[in-house]
Order: structure tokens, then C-alpha cells, then sequence
């Protein structure tokens, strides 16, 4: 396991574009880091400067463990990749694909075998070794990069939205697996991803990015719970802002309750609701004329023009820096 450290790294493009303000950040052994945030935030640009694939601008560091990487290109810094495309050899099968790096570095082919049907069996394709890669769906081709990554026994496992171009059922599932893999190998592991579940549930830790900076960093439930930022509480989740004690408070769908009127003194009228399957979201326009969404059981029925009262637990209530003073680097 192998601790990640990046010191003073910035990236400028052409035309003075900044990609990535100076940023210093301490991935953990062993632990899985996501990056988290929209496009053109700098996470995929973070990412291709662990990898190597990017060069830092002058006077940033990486490091793995005790060594400078800094210097160092892809191919020398023992990490494994993970992309959205895949980017497997068609003209292969499944399992010379995942020999493919093995045999670059030369080794025996008794060793190829066994670990190449070592890494199938870990993805649970063991019986398509023998398969054409155009044969394979798409979840299938993401295993196969996986156990590709996994069979030259990296330091670093990085991944670029590898769940991207999947359909909804099979990235959940995938992203099961994934992080029943990242358990299992305690290898450490950073991810890039604008999918906000997939954040919650595969990292350690989430870093928040905009505009080139990390705005907040820390737990799933840290930053669910207690967000940096009005940008943080948002893009990690729906929110309300609330009048609150002469303050702009916020609180989360599903800590809101609808009640029968008289029980609270937080009242509205329901405009409409959407059905989400297991719950549906209703939108309550308040006394105060601000429009609040509660998540609440399936089979309620509010329907629009319905007089309500709002049940809010104070302990779910929270509040965020107003406005926020970009954080720079953060560790």
C-alpha cells in the first residue's frame, strides 16, 4: 500500500487556462480517495497527474510513499488505470488482454497463466477467457479492464469514470463489485466520478472540486452532513434553504415530514409531486412563498392544493459559510 502526496501541484494550459489551482493533498494508504465534482472542475486533470499522463506546472511534487515521482512517466510509476472507454484490444480475447501488460514486463508465461486466470476469477469471468472482446457487454469489458489493471499488481489504482457509458442497473451493480474489490485488496485506490452515489458509496474519503479547487474534503457523511459550501450541500444532494430564526438555514428532503396543519407551524400548500418508484418527492410552496421538496413515502397521497404542516427535526437542520472563501490546497 502506498501513500499519495501531492505538494504545490498546479496545471496551466494554453491561453493561461487554469485547470488546477496549487494544490496539496494526502491520499492515505490503502485508502480509497474519490474526486468528486462537475466538468472542468480539475478532477480528471488531478487524476492524469498521479497517473503521470500530466505534468504538474514547475515547482509541484508527487510523491509515492518515500519516492519522487515527479519526473517519472506512466509506465514507470506501477499504477493501474481504469477508463470509461475501456480501451482493451479488440483483436484480443478477454484473457490476452489481461496478460497484455504482463508480457510487456517479461514475465514467464507459467506466471501469465496463473495470474491471468488469478484476476478472471476475481471479476467472475473465469468461463470468457477464451471470448472476443467485441462479444462482451459492456459491463463485462469494464471487468476486463479491471483485472488488465489489477494483474500487474499496481501500487496505485486510479479510475476515470469508469461507470460513465453503463445503464443504470449495470453501474449499480458494478459499482457494488468495485468496492467489494477495493475492500478485499486494500490497494490505494482514487477515483474521478460526477456521480454523487458512487461517491458516497466507494469512497473513504470525498474530495468536492470546483473551478480548479478542492472546496471541501472528508467523509461521505461529513461532507452529506455538515457541506463547506452551498455548492458542497448541493451537488451531494437535493437541499432547501430555509428561513430560520431570521437566518438562511438548510435542511434535506428526507429530513422533512408532511403533517396534517394543525401539528406544525410550518404550513404550505403541496403544488405537485413526482413518483420515484420506492418514494416520491413533493414540492410544498410555504407561507413564506418558498418552495420546500420533502421525500416521503410512495404510497402517501398529497395531492396538489392540499394545506400541510412541515415537520423539520432541528438536529437535521444545518448551516454553510456565506459567502465561501476559496480554501486553496487542502489536506
Amino acid at each position: 500500500m502506498t501513500q499519495i502526496r501531492l505538494q504545490n501541484c498546479s496545471r496551466t494550459f494554453a491561453h493561461h487556462q487554469v485547470a488546477l489551482h496549487p494544490l496539496d493533498l494526502t491520499i492515505q494508504s490503502g485508502e480509497t480517495l474519490v474526486l468528486l465534482g462537475p466538468s472542468g472542475c480539475g478532477k480528471t486533470t488531478t487524476l492524469r497527474i498521479i497517473s503521470g499522463l500530466e505534468r504538474c506546472d514547475s515547482g509541484g511534487e508527487v510523491w509515492f510513499g518515500d519516492n519522487n515521482v515527479t519526473a517519472l512517466p506512466i509506465e514507470k510509476r506501477n499504477v493501474g488505470m481504469v477508463f470509461q472507454n475501456y480501451a482493451l484490444f479488440p483483436h484480443l480475447d478477454v484473457a490476452s488482454n489481461v496478460a497484455y501488460g504482463l508480457r510487456i514486463q517479461g514475465l514467464p508465461p507459467s506466471e501469465i497463466a496463473t495470474r491471468v486466470a488469478e484476476m478472471l476469477a476475481m471479476v467472475d469471468l473465469s468461463d470468457y477467457a477464451t471470448r472476443s472482446i467485441n462479444a462482451l457487454s459492456g459491463g463485462q469489458k469494464q471487468r476486463v479492464a479491471l483485472a488488465r489493471a489489477l494483474a500487474a499488481r499496481p501500487k496505485v489504482l486510479l479510475f476515470d469514470e469508469p461507470l460513465a457509458a453503463l445503464d443504470a442497473k449495470l453501474r449499480e451493480k458494478l459499482r457494488e463489485d468495485i468496492g467489494t474489490l477495493l475492500r478485499q485488496l486494500g490497494i490505494t485506490a482514487v477515483y474521478v466520478t460526477h456521480d454523487q452515489q458512487e461517491a458516497m458509496a466507494l469512497g473513504d474519503r470525498i474530495a468536492v472540486m470546483r473551478h480548479g479547487r478542492i472546496e471541501q474534503i472528508g467523509t461521505p457523511r461529513e461532507i452529506y452532513h455538515h457541506p463547506a459550501s452551498e455548492f458542497v450541500a448541493g451537488f451531494v444532494g437535493a437541499i432547501n434553504p430555509l428561513t430560520w430564526q431570521g437566518e438562511t438555514r438548510y435542511c434535506r428532503p428526507e429530513d422533512i415530514r408532511l403533517v396534517l396543519p394543525q401539528e406544525s407551524a410550518f404550513t404550505g400548500e403541496v403544488m405537485h409531486s413526482v413518483f420515484l418508484g420506492q418514494t416520491q418527492r413533493v414540492v410544498v410552496r410555504t407561507a413564506e412563498s418558498q418552495s420546500v421538496q420533502v421525500d416521503c413515502p410512495a404510497r402517501e397521497s398529497w395531492a396538489p392544493g392540499m394545506q400541510v404542516g412541515l415537520h423539520i427535526d432541528p438536529r437535521s437542520v444545518f448551516s454553510v459559510p456565506s459567502p465561501l472563501t476559496p480554501p486553496g490546497a487542502l489536506r
